[in-house]
């Protein structure tokens, strides 16, 4: 009988090495950080968003992205339809142009559409970043672009810087404005080799998350110029995001906020470390083969649930946690699981954790019927 989904977190718990994100803490213990360092730093809450330590991390992140201003929102969700419905409202037009992959059109029940009435328009290829002649293709009157960088469900991948630049020259000569869907933007400046300003210039809006790879309870910026972000502002208040107290889940990001995005060059590399380890084993996939995040898909050559009893099975030999959620992936028989490497993976021995996931890989081969 296949493992409940409790007795697998229980199971993931015990293990001495977990390959995939952070190191977690628990509730408690990031209560008691959280209390101390405002204790230290004597912060106080905000009202409605009003207050040293909100307006002050607003700052520090539109300054990062190089943009005028920025607005805290409670979810990047939130945050995106924001942006949308400005510029929706700018142009006069209810259609915009997204990735087919875009977090908006598979992760949020279209809430463009059901909200705010707008047209999602698809452009590009759903397995591979966004292009110039993407753009160029696209004969309807857009209202903006969202560009999602990295594509998440392409294995973390990104444009070249070249093909970029060249997107941002198509917007610009296109009058189209350009809104980054920057979820994982924090996790891309190691592979441009440029600081977060030089990759958001041209872009006329911002989104950034703290949660993801930030490690923050939840929230997300907006940034832009400041008629931008006043506006921005009123429609946060509209969707329900001005909370009494923004305070806590700003205090969870920014404790940490330094330190993760210092943390990103190394993250990067010891991901591609890793996918050149994994590429030669047999009966799994890498995508991107070189990472071009710390992030990258493991397609497997066996079920999903295969996979996850073989993940099970050597995590109880061996206290090792290797790949998290498996589900099945497009091509039949095969699946797929997404691997974030964060601290966890480094201090761990390249060679250990490849032949662990050697040991993975011969154990879903051995458990094929005919075997």
């Amino acid at each position: 009988m296949p493992a409940t989904q409790a007795e697998r977190l229980a199971l993931r718990r015990s293990c001495t090495l977990v390959v995939p994100d952070f190191a977690s803490r628990s509730a408690a213990e990031e209560f008691r950080e959280i209390a101390a360092w405002c204790e230290a730093g004597q912060v106080e809450h905000d009202m409605y968003g009003q207050g040293a330590l909100v307006e002050g991390f607003e700052r520090k992140v539109a300054a990062m992205l190089g943009k005028e201003a920025a607005m805290f929102a409670p979810s990047g969700v939130l945050a995106q339809l924001a942006a949308v419905r400005i510029w929706t409202e700018a142009a006069g037009v209810a259609r915009f142009g997204m990735h087919p992959t875009s977090h908006l059109a598979h992760h949020e029940e279209q809430a463009y559409a059901a909200l705010l009435h707008c047209h999602g328009v698809p452009v590009g290829d759903r397995l591979r970043p966004m292009r110039a002649a993407d753009l160029e293709a696209v004969r309807e009157s857009l209202a903006c672009l969202l560009v999602e960088l990295p594509i998440r469900e392409a294995g973390g991948q990104l444009p070249s810087w070249d093909e970029l630049e060249a997107l941002k020259a198509a917007a610009r000569e296109r009058r189209v404005p350009l809104h980054m869907d920057g979820a994982r933007l924090w996790e891309s400046a190691a592979y441009y080799g440029k600081d977060h300003a030089a990759i958001a210039a041209g872009f006329d809006s911002v989104y950034v998350s703290v949660y993801k790879g930030i490690g923050g309870f939840a929230g997300a910026l907006l940034a832009g110029d400041s008629g931008f972000v006043a506006k921005a502002r009123v429609w946060r208040r509209r969707l329900g995001g001005t909370l009494h107290h923004l305070s806590p889940l700003v205090a969870s990001a920014a404790i940490r906020f330094d330190e993760r995005i210092a943390l990103m060059p190394a993250l990067y590399r010891r991901a591609v470390e890793l996918a050149s380890g994994l590429a030669d084993l047999p009966g799994l996939r890498v995508n991107p083969a070189v990472p071009q995040t710390n992030m990258m898909h493991l397609y497997f050559d066996a079920p999903a649930e295969a996979v996850a009893d073989a993940r099970d099975a050597l995590a109880k030999a061996s206290g090792c946690w290797l790949v998290n959620a498996v589900r099945p992936a497009e091509v039949p028989g095969w699946s797929v699981t997404e691997l974030y490497v964060g601290d966890q993976l480094l201090g761990a021995d390249n060679a250990r954790v490849v032949g662990l996931f050697a040991r993975l890989c011969e154990a879903i081969a051995t458990s094929r019927p005919g075997r």
